[in-house]
């Protein structure tokens, strides 16, 4: 375990939280920007409480009982529960690792005009090395402070000169049907923002640290603050892309075509700012699945584990975060449009979301496990609430692709 102390100020909450604004989002939230136009854009701002709620949920766990979610799920539940929330993160993650190192080449693709596969490999070494060498623990201030890059997406959506009445009464009026546009979206959206690599991270390195429980109040307001700075940029992923490519029926395929669509509708200062918010958010999320996934496996199966520790003294944890980096930069290679990529990724994690979301208000109330002092019946009731609704999303979705 790491000696890194819990301070105010930037905590694990702001990086947490930007990661859950990585490509996948950004594709997933233009991709329904695209074809729903301001829609689903109620549902992107109902998604904020809900995840800073489960950030907020997961710092508490890790906080009382001075365990990640996952060391918590085991010491509950047997290994063979654990195994089955590990395969439902690490599918997912790997999947989503596959998408976000192809939208950080595509991304760089867009600023410097040379081909993304030049950029694939060396994106993944990078981020390796960060890991394995300590160095993602000394930069990691810096990694946070790039959400400020965030704001690249509200000058893009304002750039883009959408119906900002329109836009209102989208927010305000919501709408539910269950067509397959909106039912695949809205597990889409609920897939790749609730997402579990994001809050079991947040578990991680807030145990790392080992607040003392007096502090719980400081952990729960930096969980919940990190999350809301990181993901109030997912509106304006939304309005951008609806104002463009949704009100004139531009097909997104790609990461770049996110972006590029923008050029000829809002003009090219608009495709660079989105360009380079995609490519900011690649860097903060990449280290951070890569590394969750690390410690997923190796708590499962008690491997030593912790970037603190050198590859040799945690050989599983580091060899499960290099094979994860090398399964993510061969795949993504291969010609798959990265939109739809990111898409479908977000759609398969809202249909494993349940699983990690059930596991972790389970031991959030589990009296030995959080030293008798569980989360409140109201914080508990809003968990359970969250995953009720993520669960009927992916339902609903299931009925509706059934019934095409």
């Amino acid at each position: 375990m790491s000696n890194r102390r819990f301070v105010r100020g930037v905590g694990p909450g702001l990086v947490s939280g930007a990661s859950a604004n990585d490509p996948t989002t950004v594709g997933s939230i233009a991709a329904v920007g695209a074809a729903t136009g301001y829609g689903m854009a109620w549902l992107v701002v109902v998604l904020l409480p809900m995840l800073a709620l489960v950030q907020a949920i997961a710092a508490s766990v890790a906080t009382m009982s001075q365990m990640s979610l996952q060391q918590a799920i085991l010491r509950t539940f047997g290994r063979g529960p654990a195994i089955i929330g590990a395969v439902a993160i690490v599918a997912v993650s790997l999947f989503t690792l596959v998408a976000d190192v192809q939208a950080g080449a595509q991304a760089l693709k867009l600023l410097s005009g040379v081909p993304f596969y030049y950029f694939v490999i060396p994106l993944a070494a990078v981020a390796y090395w960060l890991l394995a060498t300590k160095s993602y623990l000394r930069i990691e201030r810096i990694l946070a402070s790039l959400t400020l890059i965030f704001l690249c997406y509200v000058a893009s959506a304002i750039l883009a000169r959408p119906d900002w009445g329109l836009v209102l009464r989208s927010i305000c009026v919501p709408h539910f049907d269950l067509s397959p546009v909106f039912a695949t979206g809205a597990i889409a959206l609920l897939g790749t923002t609730l997402t579990s690599y994001v809050y079991f991270w947040e578990s991680i390195e807030v145990a790392e640290r080992r607040p003392a429980p007096s502090q719980l109040r400081a952990v729960n307001t930096d969980a919940v603050a990190g999350m809301l700075v990181a993901g109030s940029s997912f509106l304006f992923i939304l309005i951008a892309t609806a104002a463009t490519s949704g009100a004139h029926r531009v097909p997104i395929q790609t990461a770049a075509e996110a972006a590029t669509a923008l050029r000829p509708l809002a003009g090219p200062l608009d495709q660079t700012l989105f360009g380079v918010g995609l490519l900011a958010s690649a860097a903060i999320a990449i280290p951070v699945i890569a590394a969750t996934n690390g410690y997923v496996v190796a708590q499962t199966f008690g491997w030593p584990a912790g970037l603190a520790q050198k590859p040799a003294e945690a050989k599983g944890f580091y060899r499960v975060i290099f094979g994860s980096l090398a399964i993510a930069a061969v795949f993504a290679l291969l010609p798959i449009p990265t939109i739809s990529l990111l898409y479908w990724v977000s759609v398969i994690a809202g249909l494993a979301t349940p699983i990690t979301l059930a596991f972790t208000m389970l031991v959030a109330r589990d009296r030995n496990l959080m030293h008798g002092k569980p989360i409140g019946i109201a914080l508990a009731g809003a968990g359970w609430l969250v995953t009720a609704v993520v669960t009927a999303s992916a339902l609903a979705f299931i009925v509706s692709f059934s019934l095409r």
